[in-house]
């Protein structure tokens, strides 16, 4: 645990998505799969109709379950290399 002022900070030496960003993900998918394939492994309106990085992040950082299948899409990316 760190003292970053008046916020701690936990290392999560456990988690591969410690430090990853959602954007960093979202850009990630997009540029290795492109919104089509995005759209249709994860069928959500954002990345269906008219997508962007920010309507992502937007409609991601509220709805938990679409969050999840992201994060999972991108672990799944990683070990299939």
């Amino acid at each position: 645990m760190e003292d970053k002022g008046n916020k701690i900070i936990q290392e999560q030496p456990n988690n591969p998505l410690h430090g990853v960003k959602l954007q960093e993900m979202i850009e990630y998918l997009v540029a290795e799969h492109g919104w089509k394939e995005l759209g249709r492994r994860i069928n959500i309106k954002c990345f269906n109709v008219d997508p962007s990085v920010n309507s992502s992040l937007k409609f991601l950082r509220k709805t938990q379950w679409a969050r999840d299948k992201v994060e999972q899409l991108y672990l799944d990316s990683f070990s299939k290399s």
